[in-house]
C-alpha cells in the first residue's frame, strides 16, 4: 500500500499580497579583509574584460499563425465623368475633352508638368540606371560555384487518399502559379472515395489551392494556353478532352463527347500555334492523335492513327505515351510509344500514310519523355527504361549520345530552357539528376534525392531557374537551381554544336561500317535472293534473351559484391576502434581480421550461387 501525505493550504493564504515595509539596513555577514590571502593571488596578463552597454534580454521564440491571403478580382468601370455625360457615347466624351483642353487652368497644368517630364527624360537618356558595372566578376563567380539546388516549396495532395502528380504546367506569365494534374494510373487500383479533383496552386500561398478543377474523370495531362493564361486544356483518364476558364470557376467550360474521344487515358495534350489560340491536339495509348478546336469539342477536327505499317488500322496502332511539338516547326510533331519507338509525323502530308514520316527505335520499354533541344531542334531527348538518349534526326538507327544504365527506371526528362548542354531526368528511386555533358558525360553533374517514393513528372520553368518534380504520392517539390546551371556559359553554344555534330558524324561512320560488315557476312554465307537483294537473317530470340539475362545477373552480382565489401570494411573499422578502446595488443586485433575476410569470401560465394 502506497503511503501518501497531502500538504494542504488554507484558501485564505492563496494570492495573499506581499506586505513590504521600510526598515533600516542591517549587516547579516561581515568578512574582514585577510592580508595573507594576497600572497596566493596570481595576476593574469593579459586580461580580457567584456562590457555590454545594453540590457540583457531573455531569449525566446514564438510560433505565429500564418496569414492566409486570398486573391480576388475587381471589375473596373470607367468613371470620373460628369453626371450629364455618358462615357459610352463617343460624341459626348470628345466634345467634353475639347472643352476641357481649351480651359486655361488645364493648359497651365500641362505646361508645368511637361517641363518636369522633359527633365526626367533627359536625365534617363544621360544615365543608364540599369547598367551593370561588375558583370565580368559575377560571371567568374558563377563559373567557380559548384552545382547545387535548394528546395523552396513542397506542395502535397490535400486528399486523404493520395494520387500521383501526373503532369505539371507553369503559368505562362511567371513562376507564381502551377497547375498540377492528379490521377491514379495503376490499373484497377482506384478507391471508391478517391477524388477526381486537380488543382492550381499559388506558390506564395500554398496552404490551400487557388482553384479546384473538377473534371468528370481524373486528369492525366493539364496544360496552360500560352496565349491566354486563363485557359487550360486537360486530358482525362477516360479519354475525354476538357477545357477550363479560370474566370468561370472550377467546372469545365466544355468537354468532348465520349463517342469521338480517345478510348484510353490521354497522356499528352499540347496547344498549337494558331491565330485564334484555340487549337490543340492530344495523344493516347489507344493509338490515335486527335486535333481539337476548344470552341467546338463535339468532335475532333482531324485524326491520325499511329500505324507504322501505314495501313491506317487501329488494331495495328502503337499506343502513345508522350507527345512533343516545337512551335518553330509547326507542321512536324513527334510521338513516343509504349513499344519504345519514336514516331515522327508531318501534319501537312496529303494522305494519312504519308503523315508518318519515320521511326526511331532505341528503348526496351515505353518512351516516358520526349523533348527537342530548344536551341537545336533537330536534336531531341528521349527517356525510357534505364537510360536517357539524345538523337539526331539524321541518324535513325541509333542515338548519338546516351547515359549509363541506372539501377532504377527513368520516368521523365526535359532540356534546360537557357543552356543547350543541360538536361534533367527523374528516377523511380526518387532522385533528380541534372546532366551537363560539356562538364562530364559519364555521370550527372548533380544528383538530388528528392523523396523516398518514385518521382513521376518533371517540369522546368521558362526562366530555367525553377524546376517542379511530382511524385507517386502526389507531393510536388519545387527546387531553385544554382546560377551555374541556369546561366549560359561562355562559348557554350559553339561547344555544344561542335559536340552534337561530332557525335552525329561518328554515328554515321559507325553505321556505314556496320552495314558494310553485314553485307560482307551475308555475301559469304550466300544470303542473296534472286533479285540480288540481301535477305536479312532472323535473329535468334533465345540468344538475345540469354545475353540480356547474363548481363542482368552480372550487374546484380557486382552490386551485391560491392555491398558485401562495404559491409566488411565497416566491421573492420569497428573492430579496430573497439581494440583501440580496450587497449588490446595489435596481434589480438589482427587475429580477428581474417574471420571477416572469410565471411566476405563466403558472401561472394553465396552471391554466385544465388
Amino acid at each position: 500500500m502506497e503511503i501518501v501525505y497531502v500538504y494542504t493550504k488554507k484558501r485564505s493564504d492563496f494570492g495573499r499580497p506581499c506586505n513590504f515595509s521600510d526598515r533600516p539596513a542591517e549587516v547579516t555577514v561581515d568578512i574582514p579583509p585577510d592580508p595573507s590571502a594576497a600572497d596566493g593571488f596570481m595576476a593574469r596578463n593579459p586580461v580580457d574584460a567584456y562590457v555590454q552597454h545594453t540590457s540583457d534580454m531573455s531569449e525566446h521564440e514564438v510560433n505565429t499563425e500564418r496569414v492566409e491571403v486570398e486573391t480576388r478580382g475587381v471589375n473596373h468601370t470607367e468613371g470620373g465623368w460628369p453626371k450629364d455625360i455618358n462615357p459610352q457615347e463617343m460624341e459626348q466624351t470628345i466634345r467634353f475633352r475639347k472643352k476641357a483642353e481649351k480651359d486655361e487652368n488645364y493648359i497651365n497644368t500641362i505646361t508645368h508638368l511637361g517641363t518636369l517630364m522633359e527633365h526626367c527624360i533627359k536625365q534617363n537618356n544621360a544615365i543608364n540606371i540599369y547598367e551593370e558595372y561588375f558583370g565580368e566578376e559575377e560571371m567568374d563567380e558563377v563559373e567557380d560555384e559548384p552545382p547545387s539546388a535548394k528546395t523552396i516549396n513542397v506542395i502535397r495532395d490535400p486528399n486523404i487518399t493520395k494520387r500521383t502528380a501526373t503532369h505539371l504546367s507553369w503559368h505562362p506569365d511567371g513562376c507564381k502559379k502551377l497547375a498540377v494534374a492528379y490521377s491514379s494510373l495503376e490499373f484497377q487500383q482506384n478507391v471508391k472515395d478517391m477524388s477526381f479533383d486537380s488543382y492550381i496552386w499559388d506558390l506564395e500561398n500554398s496552404n490551400k489551392p487557388e482553384l479546384v478543377l473538377k473534371p468528370s474523370s481524373p486528369l492525366v495531362s493539364l496544360e496552360y494556353n500560352p496565349k491566354d493564361s486563363h485557359i487550360l486544356a486537360g486530358g482525362c483518364y477516360n479519354g475525354q478532352i476538357a477545357y477550363w476558364d479560370t474566370r468561370k470557376g472550377g467546372l469545365p467550360v466544355e468537354v468532348s463527347t465520349v463517342e469521338f474521344s480517345h478510348r484510353d487515358p490521354v497522356y499528352g495534350t499540347i496547344w498549337l500555334q494558331s491565330k485564334t489560340g484555340t487549337d490543340c491536339f492530344s495523344a493516347s495509348t489507344d493509338g490515335q492523335v486527335l486535333w481539337w478546336d476548344i470552341r467546338k469539342l463535339s468532335e475532333p477536327t482531324e485524326t491520325l492513327v499511329l500505324d507504322i505499317t501505314r495501313k491506317g488500322l487501329l488494331e495495328n496502332a502503337l499506343g502513345a505515351i508522350s507527345l512533343e511539338f516545337e512551335p518553330t516547326m509547326p507542321t512536324k510533331f513527334m510521338v513516343g510509344t509504349e513499344q519504345g519507338i519514336v514516331i515522327t509525323c508531318n501534319r501537312k502530308a496529303k494522305t494519312p500514310p504519308e503523315k508518318i514520316a519515320g521511326t526511331y527505335s532505341g528503348h526496351h520499354g515505353p518512351v516516358y519523355a520526349l523533348a527537342r533541344n530548344p536551341f537545336y531542334p533537330k536534336f531531341f531527348l528521349t527517356v525510357g527504361d534505364w537510360t536517357a538518349r539524345i538523337w539526331s534526326e539524321e541518324n535513325k538507327e541509333s542515338p548519338i549520345m546516351w547515359t549509363k544504365y541506372h539501377l532504377s527506371y527513368l520516368t521523365d526528362g526535359c532540356w534546360s530552357t537557357v543552356r543547350p548542354a543541360v538536361f534533367f531526368t527523374t528516377r523511380m528511386d526518387g532522385t533528380l539528376d541534372i546532366w551537363d555533358f560539356l562538364f562530364k558525360q559519364n555521370d550527372p553533374s548533380l544528383s538530388l534525392k528528392i523523396c523516398d517514393e518514385p518521382l513521376f513528372s518533371l517540369r522546368l520553368q521558362d526562366n530555367g531557374c525553377f524546376v517542379g518534380c511530382g511524385s507517386k504520392l502526389g507531393t510536388v517539390t519545387l527546387l531553385e537551381i544554382s546560377s551555374g546551371l541556369c546561366t549560359l556559359q561562355k562559348n557554350e553554344k559553339t561547344l555544344a554544336t561542335a559536340m552534337f555534330e561530332r557525335e552525329t558524324k561518328r554515328e554515321k561512320i559507325l553505321e556505314a561500317r556496320h552495314r558494310e560488315m553485314r553485307l560482307k557476312e551475308r555475301a559469304k554465307s550466300g544470303g542473296w535472293d534472286e533479285e540480288g537483294k540481301v535477305e536479312r537473317p532472323e535473329e535468334s530470340h533465345d540468344e538475345v534473351l540469354e545475353q540480356v539475362r547474363k548481363e542482368f545477373f552480372e550487374v546484380i552480382e557486382a552490386e551485391l559484391r560491392k555491398r558485401a565489401q562495404e559491409e566488411a570494411k565497416h566491421w573492420r573499422a569497428k573492430d579496430k576502434d573497439y581494440a583501440g578502446d580496450m587497449g588490446e595488443e595489435e596481434e589480438e586485433g589482427e587475429s580477428k581480421l581474417p574471420e571477416y575476410e572469410e565471411e566476405e569470401e563466403e558472401g561472394e560465394d553465396a552471391t554466385k550461387v544465388s
